[in-house]
């Protein structure tokens, strides 16, 4: 039996690397004549505020528009580009506002693409397996092939984001919010880990033209890679990205889960690797943001580092969900801004779906739903400040963390979109961090 083949490319040329990648990977063997394909990019946020770094956040408009002439050129004609962006559940105009600046109306001018806001679409439930089941979006189900087009990056909770945690947006919001379980056995990794089994066939091709270490949103480090990495088979383009980022198949817990299931080797030894080595282009790319023991209790160390007292903050955890974990980074800004230099009386910070209580707190400030809804007749919290939102408003927020004694500002949650354009300083003047790769002229 033939090993699947992993395609390494170095980008160089617009439309050439990407029909590079996908003949050396042979990577649209499976797709049938005159198939509907679904184009999936990551658009994993998006602000109409102010331009933020996309690099390696995005998947960049040219390898979209590089892919959708390849499919031209093997005579598919219906073409779908589609993504659930991370947005307020009401919220159509940003996705449109994405989609436009990105230039997927171009697109559909010049090609005859379609583009689509799954979260605007019907979804359809699949059983993954006898007690787990998603809502994924109709049209993607209902393909005849899909086209994953991850960007390159590696992950707070999942190690790293390839082409499987790509396939997380075309499902629902309450699948998204199941994923992030509570149950130690069935988590995040082993929801994740199922994505791409119920679906039609996959290509598989990794952008990373830019990469991004500790994402998977703007905070983290963006760096220009110039690679394409490609393959017919999801999992085998996701176990050599993996290593690519420098992180080994057997560290990263939702592949070691699809391995386990697939019956596959976890050290490449079953994969053919064309183009490129992995061991000359690999670079490792940081996926943990680091947290501090205090005698205080935990914090990120920025906030050690920054001598704050009296606060434990416990590090998120697998179930803290995606739409608490766009907050989290706000709040701990707040903190940070908030910190006068005398220590605070004891405030500590549960988020997620699974945190306890420490002994001796005085004040609880429970973020989400989740935690207001678990711990809301706790007799070992002296001071319950429950958020109950979800995600939570950040006017109640500012209001808990004020009553917990912490004096954070309003406005920052006040002008919570201009925030992604702050971290655009660390790349200004650097020419190799190019906008144009998010256009499509």
């Amino acid at each position: 039996m033939s090993k699947p083949v992993v395609a390494i490319v170095r980008y160089e040329k617009p439309l050439e690397s990407v029909r590079k990648a996908v003949e050396l990977s042979n990577g649209l063997q499976n797709m049938p004549a005159n198939a509907r394909v679904f184009i999936k990019p990551n658009i994993v946020f998006w602000t109409k505020a102010t331009l933020f770094p996309k690099w390696g956040v995005i998947t960049t408009s040219r390898v979209i528009e590089d892919m959708v002439i390849v499919l031209k050129e093997h005579g598919i004609t219906d073409i779908t580009i589609g993504e659930g962006i991370v947005a307020a559940p009401k919220d159509t105009q940003t996705p449109a506002h994405a989609f436009n600046y990105l230039g997927y109306e171009t697109l559909k001018q010049r090609y005859g693409v379609k583009y689509i806001n799954v979260m605007e679409r019907s979804f359809e439930k699949v059983d993954l397996e006898d007690d787990i089941s998603l809502n994924f979006n109709a049209d993607i189900i209902n393909s005849d092939f899909v086209v994953d087009l991850p960007a390159m990056k590696s992950h707070n909770q999942t190690v790293v984001s390839l082409g499987i945690k790509n396939l997380k947006g075309t499902i629902d919001i309450p699948s998204r919010k199941k994923c992030h379980s509570a149950d130690p056995e069935k988590d995040l990794n082993y929801y994740v880990s199922k994505l791409a089994d119920k679906m039609p066939p996959i290509f598989t091709l990794i952008d990373g033209i830019y990469t991004l270490e500790r994402g998977p949103a703007f905070d983290g480090k963006i760096r220009r890679s110039d690679l394409l990495v490609a393959s017919a088979d999801i999992l085998s383009a996701d176990m050599v990205g993996a290593n690519v980022l420098g992180h080994s198949v057997e560290n990263v817990p939702h592949l070691v889960h699809a391995a386990n299931s697939r019956k596959r080797p976890m050290d490449l030894s079953d994969i053919e690797v064309k183009g490129e080595k992995i061991e000359d282009v690999a670079s490792y790319h940081a996926y943990d943001f680091p947290y501090s023991d205090e005698a205080e209790g935990t914090m990120p160390v920025p906030l050690a580092k920054q001598g704050i007292k009296g606060l434990y903050y416990r590090k998120y955890d697998l179930s803290m969900c995606t739409y608490c974990s766009g907050l989290n980074g706000l709040v701990l800004s707040a903190i940070r801004y908030a910190w006068k230099g005398e220590p605070w009386g004891g405030v500590e910070v549960l988020t997620g779906k699974q945190m306890q209580p420490a002994p001796g707190m005085k004040k609880t400030i429970l973020l989400g739903k989740c935690m207001s809804k678990l711990h809301k007749d706790n007799p070992d919290i002296k001071e319950a400040i429950p958020v109950k939102g979800c995600p939570p408003d950040p006017k109640d927020i500012i209001k808990a963390l004020h009553q917990a004694g912490i004096d954070a500002d309003p406005g920052l949650f006040d002008q919570v979109d201009m925030l992604p354009g702050f971290f655009m300083a660390r790349y200004q003047d650097k020419p190799e961090f190019d906008e144009a790769f998010f256009q499509v002229k």
